[in-house]
């Protein structure tokens, strides 16, 4: 298994209280994890250590097997890591071609970044004038997916992708996570939703009070656990 990302033994803090009690995770090239678990559970914090935003208490961050632990953000992204947070990450009173416009920092021609994009994800080519913040929920996220790859990563953090979306969209946005992953890019996801992960998820790990309390394949048994720990919620 060629090993992307790796977190090893993490522990990290919110003003003072630890959340993280030595979290492990692998993600290979081309697979897609998913990280599951309630609210509180320490999911985002996990995904903000794996990209250098919040600081580690203790244990080691490895991309390729090359510890970049304690490694700037900025590092960490030209390394290949593209952290797609909660919320969408878009600039909404710039247009969708502007919002593309902006990641030509990475080097790669604005000719370049619309044609992946806008191959991608089509209905942006048609959205393409319009200012982001009035795209539907689903369409925003589609941009923030399209601007995250015009990085090009090797490593792709996603959270909470199906947040306030209906379904079908959510579906549809995880059909492209699975092309991507296919492509090579490793992926862990962070959902508060497992259903709409677990399809297509080749490993799942479930975070339970900063732990990793299950690591395995997305099987019937993790399930009924996670339905069992979601006490009959949509898991």
């Amino acid at each position: 298994m060629n090993a992307l990302l790796e977190l090893r033994a993490i522990r990290a803090a919110h003003d003072g209280i630890t959340v993280l009690h030595g979290v492990d995770l692998t993600v290979a090239a081309g697979q897609v994890v998913a990280l599951l678990g309630p609210n509180g559970a320490g999911k985002t914090t996990t995904l903000r250590v794996a990209a250098g935003i919040h600081p580690a208490l203790s244990g080691h961050l490895l991309l390729g097997g090359r510890d970049m632990t304690g490694a700037d953000p900025r590092d960490l992204a030209r390394a290949g890591v593209c952290l797609i947070p909660e919320g969408r990450g878009v600039f909404p009173n710039l247009s969708v071609r502007d919002n593309l416009l902006m990641m030509t920092f990475t080097g790669r021609s604005r000719e370049e970044i619309e044609e992946t994009a806008f191959s991608r994800f089509p209905v942006l080519a048609h959205r393409a004038g319009q200012a982001a913040g009035t795209l539907s929920g689903g369409e925003q996220q589609m941009l923030a997916l399209a601007r995250g790859l015009a990085t090009d990563p090797a490593v792709l953090l996603l959270d909470e992708l199906s947040m306030g979306l209906a379904p079908l969209v959510v579906a549809r946005l995880y059909e492209q996570v699975a092309e991507i992953a296919r492509q090579g890019v490793a992926v862990l996801v962070v959902e508060q939703f497992a259903a709409a992960v677990l399809g297509l998820a080749d490993h799942a790990a479930v975070l339970v009070r900063g732990r990793v309390q299950r690591q395995g394949s997305p099987d019937d048994g993790l399930r009924d656990e996670l339905s069992a720990l979601y006490l009959g919620s949509s898991a």
